[in-house]
């Protein structure tokens, strides 16, 4: 099976159409932003008038209104007040799941990576998001396009932090990391976040079965030059992949395509520092 470039979301071969665990596209991100568009259209506004009306993007109201962002509490009530539905939007927002706190198109990611026993992660852009400290995450989000708000952006760290509990449950995760060099030299939210993120993956090194790997500036082979990439080992022993582009994120389960990135990723833990001499570089770093 050839994956494709549609949304991830709208592609999940990994359980059958009928299966009661599959994720339905139908999120509730989705049901309100429909609901949003809905009441807007009523009121008579465009996605511009509204957005002028509230002082807000204009691509804010169109990312709700198609699931791409979540709607928060306080827009949602300016929301209501402007548009006279009496606060559904605002309840609506009040009792939405946990789970979509989470981006959409990386929630069933998340699913995955709670539950594996083996994780393996090649970077070239930023630190892997389970080896981010609270102020590196902090700086990514900010660089977000859209510009998220400040309670989006703190909504979006705590719930990174919360997924790095895998690397020190009581049985943790068996976690490999290949990490480009250039992303350590980057200088993200500041030389202090900088140096405050190297010392914490180097402390990450050290954790029980914390693999930590640097593929360096001056090799002259590069088996990952296709894109960054996330390989999970399930408890059932099934492995799938998770690749992401500008447009968001795809989740892999056919097992020649996984088969083939795992090749990859066993290319590169060859071709990238060995664990001890990527320690040293984070050292001298």
């Amino acid at each position: 099976m050839r994956v494709t470039r549609a949304k991830w979301w709208e592609w999940v071969p990994m359980q059958p159409r009928n299966h009661p665990g599959r994720r339905k596209t139908a999120t509730t991100l989705r049901l309100v932003g429909a609901q949003l568009a809905l009441f807007r259209r009523l009121a008579g506004y465009t996605q511009r008038e509204l957005a002028d009306r509230l002082n807000v993007g204009e691509e804010t109201i169109a990312s709700i209104e198609q699931g791409r962002r979540p709607l928060k509490g306080d827009l949602a009530e300016r929301l209501d007040l402007e548009l006279g539905t009496r606060g559904v939007l605002a309840v609506a927002v009040e009792y939405m799941p946990e789970a979509e706190k989470y981006p959409m198109w990386a929630a069933e990611f998340i699913d995955c990576e709670r539950e594996a026993i083996a994780h393996s992660s090649y970077e070239n852009q930023v630190i892997p998001g389970l080896l981010q400290t609270e102020a590196y995450a902090r700086a990514v989000f900010r660089n977000e396009i859209p510009v998220l708000s400040e309670e989006e952006i703190g909504e979006r760290v705590a719930a990174r932090i919360a997924r790095q509990d895998i690397l020190r449950r009581k049985t943790p995760v068996a976690a490999s990391f290949i990490i480009a060099e250039n992303v350590l030299m980057q200088r993200l939210g500041g030389e202090a976040v900088r140096v405050e993120q190297l010392r914490h993956v180097r402390e990450c090194a050290d954790l029980p079965g914390v693999n930590v790997q640097v593929m360096p500036l001056d090799s002259e082979t590069h088996p990952g030059l296709s894109g960054p990439c996330v390989l999970l080992e399930t408890p059932d022993h099934l492995r799938v992949a998770y690749v992401e582009t500008q447009c968001g994120g795809q989740l892999v389960s056919d097992q020649e395509q996984v088969s083939y990135m795992a090749r990859k990723y066993a290319m590169l833990r060859t071709e990238a520092l060995n664990p001890e001499d990527s320690k040293g570089l984070l050292d001298r770093l």
